[in-house]
């Protein structure tokens, strides 16, 4: 009996290529933001991104999500969560390449950039892990308002060694890392906390009770956590064992059933009387974990980037190979417009978040202003671009996008979350107004990293003109915040493609972003663009 049909106008599938190489704009964002000595580094871990046994870690952490054992089988509480072994092998490989903590043990120039490149590159492979591994790396900024924790703690931050095993943090070779400062009652308004902390008889220990309504990655071994102290809201790290050797009263109710995620655990929790260090001053809480917050926001920012460079790559893979009347999808000229659409996208915001991850490595003051300020302007719209840029990804793929093999379903559904995390639109683009008053001169510094580029585009030069007038008029500035985020998002973004970028990428950008001339949907850049040149550009070859 013959086979009634032979399988062909089918691409190969994405695999067995270097994801950092493949990248020409990420490895060059390496070199020009200080990070060359990495690439090495850099090169090994694409080269196990794109392998066919990595991708298959992804899809097999997702497949079997996380599983909540409230109690034994004797009706001990338990609170554990049992993960899938991919999910092991992720974070190991996440761990032994330093994306968790390697700025904080090796603080050269370009510390921050070169991890920042680790995490788009391994992002891609699966973003529910680098949960715990942000977690990670931000809480050392805010150990180190409390030289004894930091002290106790940190060594074993920074250890390249995953042990994902339920044991006090004394008896393992390395740590992770979790936060929980939000309430059922409150959100993203943690000073309506009701979680409380009473002090004991032991300088800097107390005893927390109360509630989290998020708390992600419960098996980390400590968390840092916001609660009312008698001198006010304070910050504190609560370990999952206590110093002798129990388990401490964290409670976990229940796990999150989650859009997007999946591979993640995210959970309620209760603490009943549990063993917490203080870290920083009573009453000063929030300025201690916003240390950790800031640090979260750039990865919000890195993960949304790596989406965009995924659903680009696999989006102009396929239609480099399939063919449709007579020739392939990226010969179509639609078709090319959209995938030079999504290129465009994503090299803007590739330029913008190793931009913003040098901010993180420095001291200058130009710097540190200018992170105070970029950070949630890059955070809001990059975040903001996500879900419609996986969508349009999706679309190019077709019936097969739609289908969980392609992977661009688990792609769609993580889109929003990085837009929701560390605050959603609303109270980033709040943020933004509060740091603009209170720090003018961020505001001063911020247009000087715009006026970098003044000259290069006239188009660029007209839209930091408009944002300036838009600036200085305070007049319902609360109402127009989005707007007035979403303008500076894109003048900081033309002014790196301008500088820095593509000549045919910056050109579409300037003409499609900042110039008006393109419709409201990806894939309606103006006649003109070079369309094939940016496609090519963004197109991998395996």
């Amino acid at each position: 009996m013959s086979e009634t049909h032979e399988v062909f106008n089918q691409p190969p599938p994405l695999e067995g290529h270097n994801v950092f190489t493949a990248d020409a704009v990420l490895s060059e964002a390496v070199r020009r933001e200080g990070a060359a000595w990495a690439e090495g580094e850099l090169r090994e871990l694409g080269v196990l991104a794109g392998s066919p046994e990595a991708i298959a870690w992804g899809f097999q952490a997702n497949e079997n999500p996380p599983v909540l054992h409230t109690h034994d089988r004797y009706g001990h509480r338990s609170d554990t969560v049992a993960y899938h072994p991919a999910y092991h092998r992720l974070m190991e490989v996440a761990i032994a390449h330093g994306l968790h903590a390697s700025p904080w043990a090796d603080e050269r120039p370009g510390a921050h950039v070169a991890r920042a490149a680790k995490m788009i590159v391994w992002s891609q492979v699966d973003a529910g892990h680098t949960c715990p591994i942000s977690m990670t790396y931000s809480v050392v900024p805010a150990l180190r308002h409390q030289p004894d924790v930091a002290a106790d703690w940190e060594p074993r931050v920074v250890s390249r060694r995953y042990d994902g095993t339920f044991a006090p943090a004394g008896r393992k070779d390395g740590v992770t890392f979790g936060m929980a400062m939000t309430e059922k009652q409150g959100g993203s308004d943690v000073r309506a906390n009701t979680t409380r902390a009473e002090p004991t008889a032991s300088d800097g220990e107390y005893l927390v009770t109360g509630h989290k309504w998020f708390c992600s990655a419960p098996m980390s071994d400590a968390f840092l956590v916001l609660a009312y102290a008698p001198g006010g809201l304070t910050c504190f790290l609560l370990p999952r064992w206590r110093p002798d050797g129990t388990v401490n009263a964290f409670r976990i109710q229940r796990l999150k059933d989650k859009l997007g995620d999946r591979s993640n655990a995210s959970s309620e929790v209760e603490f009943a009387g549990a063993w917490a260090r203080r870290v920083g001053e009573e009453g000063h809480g929030v300025r201690t974990i916003i240390e950790m917050v800031n640090h979260t926001r750039l990865d919000c920012v890195l993960g949304s980037t790596a989406h965009m460079r995924h659903g680009t790559a696999q989006a102009a893979h396929h239609a480099a190979h399939r063919q449709a009347f007579g020739r392939t999808l990226a010969d179509q000229p639609l078709m090319g417009n959209v995938l030079a659409d999504l290129a465009v996208e994503s090299e803007a915001a590739t330029v913008t978040a190793l931009r913003l991850a040098r901010a993180y490595d420095s001291d200058d003051e130009h710097e540190r202003l200018l992170k105070r300020l970029a950070t949630p302007v890059s955070k809001y719209w990059i975040c903001k671009r996500g879900p419609v840029h996986a969508a349009e990804a999706l679309e190019c793929l077709g019936g097969n996008g739609f289908v969980e093999a392609s992977g661009l379903p688990r792609l769609f559904r993580q889109s929003p979350l990085n837009g929701v995390w560390e605050g959603s639109g609303n109270v980033i683009c709040l943020d933004v107004l509060r740091a603009m008053g209170r720090s003018p001169e961020s505001v001063e510094a911020f247009f000087a990293e715009l006026d970098g580029a003044t000259g290069a585009d006239a188009r660029l030069d007209n839209a930091v003109a408009r944002l300036r007038k838009e600036l200085a008029d305070l007049d319902d500035i609360e109402v127009r915040a989005r707007r007035v985020v979403e303008a500076m998002a894109l003048a900081f973004q033309g002014s790196l493609l301008v500088r820095h970028g593509d000549p045919a990428v910056a050109d579409a950008f300037c003409a499609s972003r900042l110039d008006g001339d393109a419709g409201r949907a990806l894939g309606t850049l103006p006649p003109g663009v070079d369309v094939r040149g940016i496609v090519a550009r963004h197109t991998p070859h395996v």
